[in-house]
């Protein structure tokens, strides 16, 4: 089992008691209410807020940057989902034995799973950082380095991080799709932050929920699936939990 290297300005907390430091700062605050209405706006406004926290936690725990941004995008519902908003927690992780920390309940692959609750978002990112290098189940994972990010996004799923099938090809499309790779670099990432968008009466909207489809949401909904694809830039059939979709009106 790998030791956990322990940065000089933020005390890393000890395996036997995981609960990360309640550290604050400009980057790590929750995100505004979702005031942005396209998935890209909210990618961008996720990887402007965290995008040098996930840097920092590459450079000491040799995680790439772009796998956690990925996996923060993901379990999080682009940091607008209830785990993330209510309780910081931007990774799906759960409470598991010896978590003493506070607790929060969701519905997960059962009723009323426990998980846990941080004092903000960058004591989530340390206790993933802690998460992947304390436990042995991952240890090869970081014999790929930080830049092979396909090879981490499969293990991730081969060491039993995540139940969805599909979960590795969704970080990787994610990686690929919004260039996350670039925050595997040392140096730091700019990153624009887009206005708030003014939601439109006219405009329908579907949110994404656990188990959706682009399929299943476009039968539901009785419109085209290539029609919904071109209205909201959809280059396949990959959707995200909390991914709003935007729906055509009929004539």
């Amino acid at each position: 089992m790998r030791k956990s290297p322990t940065p000089a300005t933020v005390q890393a907390p000890p395996t036997t008691s995981p609960s990360p430091p309640a550290t604050k700062s400009k980057e790590t605050q929750p995100l505004p209410p979702p005031t942005y209405r396209s998935t890209d706006d909210k990618v961008a406004a996720y990887l402007y807020t965290y995008g040098t926290v996930a840097q920092q936690e590459m450079r000491l725990y040799k995680i790439p940057a772009s796998i956690t941004l990925a996996q923060g995008l993901l379990e999080s519902g682009f940091g607008q989902g209830r785990l993330a908003v209510e309780a910081n927690n931007h990774f799906g992780i759960k409470c598991h034995s010896g978590w003493s920390g506070g607790r929060i309940y969701h519905d997960d692959d059962e009723l009323g799973e426990c998980f846990r609750v941080y004092a903000d978002a960058a004591a989530s990112y340390r206790d993933h950082s802690l998460f992947l290098v304390d436990r042995s189940r991952y240890a090869f994972l970081f014999d790929l380095g930080k830049k092979n990010y396909k090879a981490w996004a499969k293990g991730l799923k081969k060491a039993g991080y995540a139940t969805d099938p599909k979960y590795p090809d969704k970080l990787i499309r994610l990686i690929e799709r919004y260039a996350l790779d670039r925050f595997d670099q040392s140096a730091s990432v700019e990153v624009a932050l887009p206005q708030p968008s003014v939601p439109s009466a006219d405009t329908p909207v579907y949110v994404v929920q656990k188990g959706d489809t682009l399929y299943g949401i476009a039968r539901k909904l009785q419109v085209d699936i290539s029609t919904l694809k071109r209205i909201n830039k959809l280059k396949d059939n990959t959707i995200y939990l909390g991914q709003e979709l935007q729906i055509p009106t009929k004539k």
